[in-house]
């Protein structure tokens, strides 16, 4: 090997390019920032101005990482990376309102095979759109190329943030109460959750991204991108509202694991709760996908959310008027259980999930149609 062949970028590494990259990115980027975030653009670490926290009584700090799973496979399929963005951004952030925490900021790391300075920016920017739709900061992130690792046009998104909630108004199981009515929001689509099954029943069927579905509407690929539902702000104003105080009990964002064992997490030990089936209709991705695999709706209920982005556990003395808040913002909402505490059977109930000991859920009856 000559002095001349051994350069990071002979070893598959394009330095100029990265900082392309960041240039592309800058603007979307900057535009996440508020008067809290410090120091601009490019540092080693972002800085956040952590003085507002002095006007909470006991603030707890709360975290949350993720990524998108498979459904990268897709964007990279259609060559279309614009929306994968809000996918992770959906799967993190919106994880963190759970709690019923507000999140305060954001960082996002890209590995990829080789930087392509346009995609990277349409990556980042889709990301910090959503930031942006969530009142997060967009403080800092890593573009890694990792070349042998991955392939040319290979590349894998994942992201951290934190928020805070005042140490008194964190939701979780603790304030579900006997009677409270459990709501479903609409979810968009598949979200990014279950797509090595996607993938899987396509690949079977030797059907591609591209083909078209007339019941779709669309092609295939551009149905699975449908982005994630950012559920933040909506459920933040909620919290915020003065009408609900107290009365909002538990959250929990259906992703892995689909719709009995998420539910099942926010949910106190020893109480049940049965989802009626009637109450919603799957979106029609999820019925051709079934179709496609000669396989029920119900075999996919703990992969696939089926049309629940989030549950909302709420008093019965405020379901009707948080379900009208929520629908008339945009997120169609509705009820379909109770909770429930006295002692009975649960065979067949999913109880629990992730190590958490929770109350018990399952699905009954038949989706409408």
């Amino acid at each position: 090997m000559t002095s001349a062949s051994a350069s990071y970028r002979d070893a598959g590494v394009d330095t100029a390019a990265g900082d392309l990259a960041v240039s592309l990115m800058k603007q979307a980027v900057s535009a996440t920032h508020g008067p809290e975030v410090l120091g601009g653009f490019g540092g080693f670490a972002g800085l956040f101005d952590a003085s507002a926290l002095l006007g909470y009584r006991r603030p707890l700090l709360a975290s949350s990482t993720d990524g998108v799973g498979t459904k990268v496979a897709i964007a990279q399929a259609l060559d279309k990376h614009d929306t994968i963005g809000q996918d992770l951004v959906g799967m993190v952030v919106d994880d963190i309102v759970v709690v019923g925490a507000k999140p305060l900021f954001m960082t996002d790391y890209i590995a990829c095979g080789k930087v392509v300075p346009a995609r990277i920016a349409d990556i980042v920017a889709g990301i910090a759109r959503a930031c942006s739709a969530t009142g997060t900061a967009l403080v800092g992130g890593e573009t890694a190329e990792h070349p042998g690792l991955l392939g040319v046009d290979d590349y894998d998104v994942a992201g951290a943030a934190s928020g805070v909630v005042e140490a008194d108004r964190v939701l979780g199981a603790e304030r579900v109460r006997d009677g409270d009515v459990v709501l479903a929001l609409e979810s968009s689509g598949i979200h990014s959750n279950g797509f090595s099954l996607v993938r899987h029943i396509l690949a079977g069927a030797d059907i591609r991204y591209t083909d078209h579905s007339a019941e779709l509407g669309a092609s295939f690929g551009e149905a699975l991108l449908e982005p994630t539902r950012l559920y933040t702000t909506p459920l933040l104003n909620l919290l915020g509202d003065e009408r609900f105080d107290g009365a909002i009990h538990s959250l929990s964002h259906v992703t892995g694991g689909g719709i009995a064992a998420n539910l099942a997490r926010v949910l106190p030990l020893g109480s049940w709760v049965e989802v009626e089936r009637s109450t919603w209709s799957p979106a029609p991705v999820f019925r051709v996908l079934s179709d496609i695999a000669g396989t029920s709706l119900e075999s996919a209920e703990g992969t696939w959310n089926l049309g629940i982005g989030f549950f909302a556990v709420v008093s019965a003395e405020v379901a009707d008027a948080v379900t009208a808040e929520l629908t008339a913002g945009g997120i169609p909402t509705w009820a379909v259980g109770t909770v429930h505490t006295s002692a009975r059977d649960f065979s067949g109930f999913e109880q629990g999930a992730k190590g958490v000991d929770g109350g018990a859920v399952r699905l009954i009856g038949h989706y409408a149609n």
